[in-house]
């Protein structure tokens, strides 16, 4: 969040526009609290089901 937010900044000062605080700041912390969790079990589910299957099944159902 902070690399999007001085990203926006610069992206609207080298345009010559003073970019409103709405635009960057879309996400509170009750929401990426629920955004992390759920990121992270997408991500790990899967790979704990390819780390325990063989390798041949896991590629097939690429």
């Amino acid at each position: 969040m902070a690399v999007e937010n001085v990203t926006l900044s610069r992206m609207g000062s080298a345009i010559g526009r003073n970019l409103p605080a709405s635009l960057s700041h879309v996400y509170t912390a009750g929401m990426l609290l629920p955004l992390l969790v759920g990121g992270i079990a997408i991500a790990l589910l899967p790979a704990g089901w390819a780390a325990r299957s063989r390798t041949a099944t896991a590629l097939r159902t690429e």
